[in-house]
């Protein structure tokens, strides 16, 4: 890969949609300087997820480029969450036109 390309940690947060607002709050806390959420549809070991019904049944997916160390911090931010909620995130090293 080019040299010229930034290097930074993808995090994509895959959750119940009633989490955007707190999912937000904890970006904004941790200063992310940007993120993109999307309707995400599918099924894993919490059932179905189709969307079928807004703000019911339904998951968001939420993208954040950040640092190494800023994953972590959302990483751990996060496992709470998944005591009562359908939750996974997951990062990966990622090389591109971003800041």
């Amino acid at each position: 890969m080019s040299s010229s390309l930034a290097q930074g940690i993808l995090v994509t947060i895959i959750g119940e949609a009633v989490l955007q607002d707190r999912l937000i709050h904890l970006l904004t806390k941790l200063d992310v300087s940007g993120y993109t959420i999307s309707a995400a549809q599918g099924a894993g070991s919490h059932g179905r997820r189709m969307g079928d019904i807004a703000g019911y049944n339904t998951n968001i997916q939420v993208k954040v480029i950040v640092t190494s160390e800023i994953s972590d911090q959302v990483l751990q931010a996060l496992k709470p969450l998944q005591a009562n909620h359908a939750l996974i995130a997951f990062r990966q090293t990622v090389e591109g036109l971003f800041d």
